[in-house]
C-alpha cells in the first residue's frame, strides 16, 4: 500500500484572530497526543497547520479520502446523493466486513457538516479513519462498523470565507450555514424538502444505524464545557423512545463522560441559556422539535445524539474532543450494542393512543443543576446603549446553581387506525416513502367511511420560514363521510414503527405537519361565490322559514358588533349555510380512519 506524503496547500491568510471574542481558557489536554506530525505520510490538513486552525475544502478532503480508500482495504467511499449544485454527497465507511455488513455488528453513523461552518466532525473523522487504517485502531472495527459523512451540506461548505461564523473560534476559513438553496438542513428532518436530507434518509434506511451522531458547534453563552451533547429523553425528560433514552442515560453517558474527562475535556449536557442578558437566569433543553435531528430520532426510534461543541473553544480542542467521542462511541457500541438493540426494538413496538406534539418550554423548572460557568462582568455599551455581557475567559471556581426548564407537549393528538392521502398529492406521498413509511397504494377507486377535518381558524404567517409560509390551525371540526379515493391514493396505517412520524406529519394541528409548513394551502382558496342581489333575498327567505336559524343569527348580531356592522360578513354567514357554498373550502384533504 502506497503512503505518499500529502502536501497540504494550507493558505497563509493574514486575517484577524477575532479579537472581539472572549478569551479562551488555557487548555492542554491529553488528547493532543492523538495529533500526527506534519511529516507523517497521512497527516490531515488540520494537523499539518501549525495552529491546528484549518479545515480543507471539499475537493482536497475528497482527494485525501480517495487516497485512503485506495490504500486500505478497511475503507471505502459510497456516494449516496447529489447536491443542488451538482456535487456528490459521500460517506466514508470503515469495516472489516467488506461491502456487506455483518448484521451482528452495531453501526455508528457520524454526520458532520450539516452546518458546514461547524465542521469539527470532518477533521476528527479524518484523523480517526486514518488511525483505523494504519495506526493500530482497526480493533475498533472488531465489534462495530463506522459510517462517516464528512460533509453533508457540500454546497454550503464551499461558500467559504473567514467571515462565516463571527461567534466561533476557528477554523479560520469556514463554510456557510445554509445550502445553495438557502435552506437550513437541520430544520428539514420531517418535511424532507432538500436533496441532501432526502439522501441522508435513504442512507439511514439502507444501513439502519444503531447510533446516529449529528456533530455541530453551538452558539450562545460562554461556559467551561468544551463538548456538550444531548438526546431527547435525557435524565428522565420526555422521549418518544424511552428505552433508548434509558440506555443512553445509564450505559452511554457515564462511560462517554469518563473517557472525555480522561483525555482532558470537560463534557456537559446540551443546554441553552434562557436569558442572554442574565447568564444565571437558568437553562433549558432547547425544545424537543422533530424538525431537528434529536427530535426526529426520538420520533423515528433511531437513537440520535446531537453534539454541540462549544464555539468559543479553539478548533483544535473541539476536534480532539470529537475524536475521543467517536472513538469511545465505537467501543461502547461493540460492548453494549446488544442492549441498545433491545431498547430500539422495545421503542419500535410502542403504539401510544395519543401522540404528544408542539412542545413548548415548561414555565416551571424541573430541578436546580450545578453548572460550570465562566466569570463575566457587565458594562454599559455606547454602541447598543444598554448593559452588555463581557466574558472574562476564567473558569468560575464556584459552580452555578441553575434552574433547568424542560419541555412539555402543547397538544395531544389522537392516534387513528390509518390516514388516507389522495392521489392528487403525489409529492406528499413521495416524502412519506422517503421517510420509509409503510403504505398501501390503491390500484382502483375505493369508497371508505373516514373522518374529514374542517379547518376552523387557519392563519398564515406574515413571513417565510425555510422557503415556506407557515400555517397554524388551533381548531378543527371532524366530519364523518363516505369518501371515494381514486387509484393512486394511499392508506397509511399507524400500526408501524414510524407511526409517530406519520401522525406528526399528517395531523394539520401538528407544528411539524405538511400543512403547518404551508404545503396544503390549496384548501384555503375560496372558489365560488354569490352576488349580493342573489344572496340577500335568499337569506331573508331562510330567516322566515327557519326560526332556529333566525335565533342563531340574532345571537351572533348581539354578541359580535363588528359582524353586525359588516354587510358582506352577514351575507357570507348565510351563504355558508346554503347548498351553494363550496363544501371543500377548508376541508383538509387527508382523512383519518378510526
Amino acid at each position: 500500500m502506497s503512503q505518499t506524503v500529502e502536501t497540504w496547500a494550507v493558505p497563509n491568510i493574514a486575517t484577524w484572530d477575532q479579537p472581539f471574542l472572549p478569551p479562551a481558557p488555557e487548555w492542554d489536554g491529553v488528547s493532543r497526543s492523538l495529533l500526527r506530525d506534519a511529516s507523517n505520510p497521512w497527516v490531515t490538513a488540520f494537523e499539518a497547520d501549525a495552529e491546528h486552525d484549518f479545515s480543507p475544502n471539499y475537493a482536497d478532503t475528497r482527494a485525501w479520502f480517495d487516497r485512503l480508500d485506495a490504500a486500505s482495504d478497511l475503507i471505502r467511499i459510497e456516494v449516496f446523493g447529489t447536491s443542488p449544485e451538482g456535487r456528490p454527497i459521500y460517506a466514508v465507511i470503515a469495516s472489516k466486513d467488506g461491502a456487506t455488513f455483518d448484521p451482528s455488528k452495531p453501526v455508528l453513523l457520524a454526520q458532520a457538516g450539516i452546518h458546514p461552518g461547524e465542521i469539527d466532525g470532518k477533521d476528527a473523522g479524518m484523523m480517526l479513519l486514518r488511525d483505523i487504517a494504519f495506526y493500530g485502531r482497526d480493533d475498533l472495527l472488531d465489534g462495530a462498523n463506522l459510517i462517516l459523512i464528512p460533509i453533508l451540506s457540500v454546497d454550503g461548505h464551499e461558500r467559504a470565507s473567514a467571515y462565516s461564523r463571527p461567534n466561533q473560534r476557528g477554523p479560520r476559513i469556514q463554510g456557510w450555514r445554509n445550502t445553495a438553496t438557502n435552506q437550513n438542513l437541520n430544520r428539514d428532518y420531517m418535511k424532507l424538502d432538500q436533496a441532501e436530507m432526502q439522501a441522508v434518509r435513504g442512507l439511514v434506511l439502507k444501513y439502519q444505524p444503531d447510533l446516529y451522531v449529528d456533530i455541530h458547534v453551538t452558539d450562545g453563552m460562554d461556559y467551561q464545557y468544551d463538548v456538550t451533547y444531548g438526546y431527547n429523553g435525557e435524565d428522565g425528560v420526555y422521549s418518544r423512545s424511552p428505552a433508548t433514552a434509558a440506555w443512553l442515560d445509564t450505559a452511554f453517558k457515564p462511560a462517554m463522560n469518563a473517557a472525555l474527562e480522561a483525555q482532558g475535556h470537560i463534557p456537559g449536557q446540551l443546554v441553552f441559556g434562557v436569558d442572554d442578558a442574565n447568564p444565571r437566569a437558568g437553562l433549558s433543553d432547547g425544545g424537543l422539535g422533530e424538525r431537528f435531528s434529536n427530535g426526529w430520532g426520538s420520533a423515528a426510534h433511531v437513537p440520535t445524539i446531537l453534539i454541540e461543541n462549544h464555539s468559543l473553544k479553539p478548533h483544535e480542542q473541539r476536534v480532539l474532543g470529537t475524536y475521543v467521542f467517536l472513538e469511545t462511541a465505537l467501543t461502547l457500541l461493540a460492548n453494549e450494542g446488544s442492549d441498545l438493540r433491545g431498547a430500539i426494538a422495545a421503542d419500535r413496538a410502542l403504539r401510544p393512543a395519543q401522540v404528544p406534539a408542539n412542545f413548548v418550554s415548561d414555565p416551571t423548572p424541573i430541578e436546580t443543576r450545578a453548572f460550570k460557568g465562566i466569570l463575566y462582568e457587565t458594562y454599559d455599551s455606547p454602541a447598543s446603549g444598554r448593559t452588555e455581557i463581557r466574558w472574562l475567559g476564567q473558569p468560575d471556581p464556584e459552580p452555578w446553581q441553575m434552574p433547568f426548564y424542560g419541555s412539555r407537549p402543547g397538544l395531544m393528538l389522537d392516534r387513528p387506525v390509518a390516514y388516507w392521502v389522495p392521489a392528487h398529492r403525489p409529492d406528499l406521498i413521495e416524502r412519506l416513502r422517503i421517510h420509509g413509511v409503510q403504505m398501501e397504494t390503491l390500484t382502483e377507486a375505493r369508497t371508505v367511511r373516514v373522518q374529514m377535518l374542517r379547518l376552523d381558524d387557519p392563519v398564515l404567517a406574515t413571513r417565510t420560514n425555510e422557503a415556506h409560509v407557515a400555517v397554524t390551525v388551533t381548531s378543527v371540526t371532524p366530519q364523518d363521510r363516505d369518501w371515494t379515493w381514486p387509484a393512486g391514493s394511499v392508506r397509511i396505517p399507524t400500526d408501524q414503527p414510524l407511526g409517530n412520524v406519520v401522525v406528526l406529519l399528517l395531523e394539520p394541528q401538528s407544528s411539524e405537519s405538511f400543512f403547518a409548513w404551508g404545503m396544503v394551502t390549496e384548501v384555503l382558496n375560496r372558489v365560488e361565490y354569490i352576488e349580493g342581489y342573489a344572496i340577500a333575498p335568499l337569506a331573508e327567505a331562510m330567516l322566515a322559514a327557519d326560526p332556529a336559524l333566525k335565533a342563531e343569527f340574532e345571537a351572533r348580531l348581539a354578541s359580535d358588533p363588528a359582524f353586525a356592522a359588516n354587510g358582506d360578513a352577514r351575507l357570507q354567514w348565510f351563504y355558508e349555510r346554503t347548498p351553494f357554498a363550496d363544501d371543500r373550502y377548508r376541508l383538509y384533504p387527508i382523512a383519518r380512519e378510526f
